[in-house]
């Protein structure tokens, strides 16, 4: 998986991968023109639409629903370091749940992508590069 990011405005950048596009944005009370998410929005998205995909294939495996699930992420922000934490998903389904669908639901949102990989910290490498200037 990749994606390439490019400045696009004061405080916007475009996102890339594949043959798709996303802004983030700032606020304006930040120095942005808040025409897209911010970073720590499209966290929470990212996790939000991974819950939402797993919540959905449970539903779709057991002929229950197709459509309909709905999900709301939250998270607070912390510091020192600045991050974010204590995640909170809320997951609807649109159609009701025994109490063992409700727990295997459960289970297979617990395997979403995203959420696993925030509950075990990946090794993150940071590399610089400076361009040079035009014309040397």
């Amino acid at each position: 998986m990749q994606v390439h990011v490019t400045q696009s405005g004061s405080a916007s950048f475009a996102i890339h991968t594949r043959t798709h596009t996303i802004v983030s944005d700032q606020p304006a009370d930040n120095g942005g023109n808040d025409t897209g998410m911010t970073p720590p929005e499209l966290l929470l998205a990212s996790l939000g639409s991974c819950a939402a995909y797993y919540a959905l294939q449970y539903l779709k495996a057991r002929s229950l629903a197709d459509s309909g699930v709905e999900v709301s992420v939250t998270a607070e922000k912390l510091k020192q370091p600045a991050r974010m934490g204590n995640f909170h998903i809320d997951v609807v389904s649109p159609v009701p749940l025994t109490p063992d669908q409700e727990s295997a639901m459960l289970r297979s949102v617990h395997q979403c992508l995203v959420h696993n990989t925030l509950l075990s910290p990946p090794k993150i490498e940071i590399a610089l590069a400076v361009r040079a200037p035009a014309g040397e």
